[in-house]
């Protein structure tokens, strides 16, 4: 693996759980690839394109299966750069938190920008058909809550199904989800418990990914 894109949602830097999972990863990830490039795109510190009426009226002409021209083309010249740094990388690590039951809203806007017409998916006489095929992602997530398998809280989960339906889409279906969790719900004896275990699922992750 020649380049790894790790995406952060979370502002909250060194006190991040989620990161605290993740550093575990990167640990064995950097030992097997030394020569891997981590390409870090932390969505709360760079600034996105926007989407507005250009960008919008640019999208239905891809939808149309039509080439974009002049100031539509020149719109979409950002939105361009960011699909082609998503596009380039041979997978893909992503660290987010669950924020009101889904993704942080950085997150949301940064999968609105890159999930493109003929970017990362095109319309066939068959369907869609995603165009990033053949990648592996991992998702390190931190919930305040317990949101596994055994948890009444199970069906308020909307983070991991939204992420492996967008990113299936396209044609990633390779997904490995380390949650850690709860976080908050049982206090800090039983959150660091759960840091610890995620983070040894995380070294385990690394190893095969």
């Amino acid at each position: 693996m020649k380049r790894l894109l790790h995406i952060i949602a979370t502002p909250r830097g060194d006190d991040s759980r989620t990161l605290k999972v993740t550093a575990a990863f990167l640990e064995v990830f950097r030992k097997k690839y030394p020569s891997c490039y981590i390409d870090t795109l932390d969505l709360f510190a760079e600034k996105l394109p926007a989407l507005t009426e250009k960008q919008v009226d640019g999208k239905y002409v891809l939808l149309s299966g039509k080439g974009l021209t002049g100031k539509l083309e020149k719109s979409w010249s950002e939105i361009a750069k960011t699909i082609e740094r998503f596009i380039s990388a041979d997978g893909y690590l992503i660290s987010t938190p669950m924020w009101n039951f889904s993704v942080p809203y950085p997150l949301k806007h940064y999968i609105d920008v890159i999930l493109q017409p003929k970017y990362l998916f095109r319309y066939t006489e068959n369907g869609a058909e995603g165009l990033v095929k053949g990648k592996k992602m991992v998702v390190i997530t931190s919930r305040g809550g317990d949101y596994s398998q055994i948890s009444p809280l199970r069906s308020y989960d909307f983070e991991e199904p939204y992420l492996r339906a967008v990113f299936g889409f396209i044609g990633i279906t390779d997904i490995n989800f380390i949650n850690a969790q709860p976080m908050d719900a049982l206090g800090p004896l039983v959150r660091e418990d759960k840091i610890a275990l995620a983070k040894e699922a995380a070294k385990i992750v690394a190893n095969v990914f």
